[in-house]
Formats: structure tokens, sequence, C-alpha cells
């Protein structure tokens, strides 16, 4: 079967279009956390910005080296276009995030493999994976914002001032920071993952 009529060919172009789009997405939230004096948030939106960008390469040059050069590939599929209050992004994110590693992913993966792709459907489950990953992330911070806990745990947390790497133990962190005077928003956020 010719590459460039299987299923698995489109779902890579769709997977290249969808981790893109994700990418700018999350550029444009980092830019609000950055507007709203999250720097250290906005930081690590951009990271997971960068990572879809990453997946996108990847899914990029899969479709070029199993199908090479194509002039134009007809997707007929759904991309999500919000924006709202800082919150509300990450909820969107997280959202997004887990379509993407219960539904999309798993989808195309099964479809890569009944097609024969195996290296095709192992690079979807890896994906699938971070994606998992990036949808604890972003729910954890939708609900720490909203809940107003970004800064606050409760029990005794390691803060870091990303500025000038003053750190403390304490329940909440500062709001000023009482060695460089940077605002709380430079503060490193403990994560998820990170206990």
């Amino acid at each position: 079967m010719q590459f460039k009529k299987t299923k698995t060919f489109t779902n890579l172009a769709r997977s290249f279009a969808g981790e893109s789009q994700a990418g700018m997405r999350y550029q444009l939230i980092a830019k609000l956390a950055t507007a709203e004096e999250y720097a250290v948030l906005a930081d690590t939106i951009r990271t997971v910005a960068k990572n879809e960008t990453y997946h996108a390469k990847t899914f990029y040059n899969t479709l070029i080296q199993k199908a090479g050069n194509s002039e134009n590939i007809d997707l007929n599929a759904g991309y999500p276009f919000r924006f709202g209050t800082l919150v509300e992004n990450l909820g969107f994110a997280a959202d997004d995030e887990r379509a993407e590693f219960e539904e999309v992913y798993p989808a195309f993966a099964r479809e890569a493999r009944e097609e024969g792709f195996e290296d095709v459907a192992a690079l979807f489950e890896r994906v699938a994976g971070v994606e998992k990953e990036h949808n604890i992330l972003f729910t954890f911070l939708r609900d720490a914002l909203k809940d107003g806990a970004l800064y606050k745990r409760d029990k005794p947390t390691l803060w870091i001032c990303s500025e000038c790497g003053y750190r403390a133990t304490t329940k909440e962190a500062w709001k000023v920071c009482p060695l460089c005077s940077a605002k709380q928003g430079f503060v490193e956020i403990p994560l998820p993952f990170d206990n």
C-alpha cells in the first residue's frame, strides 16, 4: 500500500498541525501569564509550548521520511480556538492534553499498527505519555491558581526565588523576596512531579 493513501499518513499530518497549534496557543497563554506578573508560570508554560513544537517536528520528520514531499495534504479535522482568563486557558489546555492522550493518539496508534507501521504507533504512544504529564501539569496549575494556592501548601515546602536563588521552607511563599525584592510571580512553583 502506498503510504500517502494510509490513515497513518493523514494522522501524522493532523498531529503535526495539532501540535504546531498547541505550541502557539501555549505561547499565547504564557504571554498572558507574563502580563499578570506570573513570570515562573509563564516559563513553565513556555517549556510545554517547546515540547509541543518538538512533537510537531517529530511528526513532520516522520511524515517526510515515510512519504517524501507533498504539495498539499487535505485535512478534515477540528482544532480548538478558545481564549479566556488565565485560569480558563489553563483549563482549556488541560482538556486538550487529556483528549490527546486518552483519545486522539491511542486511536492513531491503533490505526498505524493495523496498517503495519509499528514504529509510528510507538511514536504516537510515546507522545501520548508526554501529553498525559502535560494534562497533570495544566490541571494542577489551573486548580492552584483558581484556588489561590499557587504559592501555598498544607505542609512546609521549599520555595526558591528564580531571580536571586533565595530559599525558604514555609507553607506559603513570600509576596516579595526578602533578598532581591522580586515579586511572588518569580518564585519557582513546586510541581506535582517534584514530590
